[in-house]
């Protein structure tokens, strides 16, 4: 049977990371990928970023979890050769093709500032193209990590042949002391997130591998085949909603109130103690909240499990377009800005992704999806 409550988790999770980046765009710390926000930092704290201080501890890797009890649902159907076949056409066509296709065009606002300050001047336009192209890759890091990891754990699942470790972990992990056992697993969430650069370097690539935290994310990845595809522990994990969500509603809280202005996409602030302890705790309130309350389906909720990731694949070239255009051409107060990209972001990227999708080259190089049988 399906697991209604997995789809259903996956794509409210991606609507937040639409929400997320309507905020991200203009915040106003100078993370890389915004256009900067409305006042002087520090001085100037914007309340309105508390929402990435919210959402960025937990939202990516609750998605890698996911990928990966899906991961293990899928190799019991399909064999490694056929999985990864097609996990290659969804992630890896349109984390390459995809960007020279479709994402340039990203890529050509996330450039816009760089190019009127001349940086750009006397390079040869094909090379301009290629350059936004892969300025382009901006949330498609998450498909080609995933990528990836699938690569990866064909080679893990040769290891565990004949499924021990996999039964271990439903053993221990589904008793009925699991539920400690699951919290006790931060203590990985903890580790990952210190391999991270502390201090990366401007002139290298330190600052893209602390983007796509490949060691890090791989972890939730694993964790989530090897513990969180068992029935078992998802129900024990259900049955302690409550309290979990609880838990970590007071981590989040305490972590916003002690650390509110700082850079929260730092390694250091990233590698804290109550950041893990935050984001872990909410990937395991949000898996038990869904799977005891929302595991069922309708029209709406099956149309965005169809479309969620077509989502997620368009719609930051409305929220940089659209974005940096405000910004930069007119004097609407930033809350008219929000309010704005909020709307366009959340009624354009349906649009924009049905179009796409009905184009069949197109379909192919920027959503991975086959040719439609008639």
């Amino acid at each position: 049977m399906r697991k209604h409550w997995i789809d259903n988790l996956r794509w409210v999770t991606v609507l937040l990371v639409l929400f997320y980046h309507v905020i991200y765009f203009y915040n106003n710390k100078g993370v890389f990928g915004g256009i900067g926000g409305f006042g002087d930092y520090p001085q100037c704290p914007q309340y309105q970023d508390v929402v990435m201080y919210i959402l960025y501890p937990w939202f990516m890797p609750l998605l890698f979890l996911l990928a990966g009890i899906s991961a293990r649902y899928a190799l019991d159907k399909h064999t490694g050769k056929e999985w990864f076949r097609a996990r290659t056409r969804k992630l890896l066509v349109p984390g390459t093709i995809g960007l020279l296709v479709f994402h340039w065009m990203t890529g050509y606002f996330n450039t816009a500032v760089a190019s009127r300050t001349g940086v750009f001047d006397g390079i040869p336009i094909i090379a301009k193209y290629f350059i936004m192209a892969f300025s382009g890759t901006g949330p498609l890091w998450f498909i080609q990590d995933l990528w990836l990891f699938s690569l990866i754990l064909l080679g893990v699942r040769k290891l565990d042949s004949r499924d021990r470790f996999h039964d271990w972990c439903g053993r221990v992990f589904g008793g009925n002391t699991g539920i400690v056992w699951l919290i006790l697993l931060g203590i990985l969430f903890l580790l990952g997130e210190k391999t991270l650069i502390q201090e990366p370097r401007p002139d290298s690539a330190d600052g893209l591998l602390n983007l796509y935290k490949p060691l890090f994310y791989l972890i939730p990845f694993l964790t989530g085949y090897f513990v969180f595809s068992h029935d078992g522990v998802q129900e024990r994990l259900s049955k302690a909603w409550i309290p979990l969500m609880v838990c970590a509603v007071a981590a989040g809280s305490i972590l916003i109130a002690t650390t509110f202005g700082q850079d929260n996409t730092s390694p250091q602030y990233l590698g804290s103690p109550l950041n893990c302890l935050y984001g872990w705790l909410m990937c395991l309130a949000m898996m038990a909240w869904f799977k005891a309350c929302f595991d069922r389906t309708g029209p709406f909720a099956w149309y965005m499990t169809r479309s969620s990731y077509g989502l997620y694949i368009v719609h930051y070239l409305i929220v940089a377009a659209l974005g940096y255009m405000m910004k930069t051409y007119t004097h609407l107060p930033p809350v008219a800005m929000y309010l704005i990209l909020f709307v366009a972001v959340f009624s354009f990227s349906p649009i924009l992704y049905e179009v796409l999708h009905r184009i069949p080259f197109i379909r192919w190089c920027v959503f991975g999806e086959k040719r439609q049988r008639r």
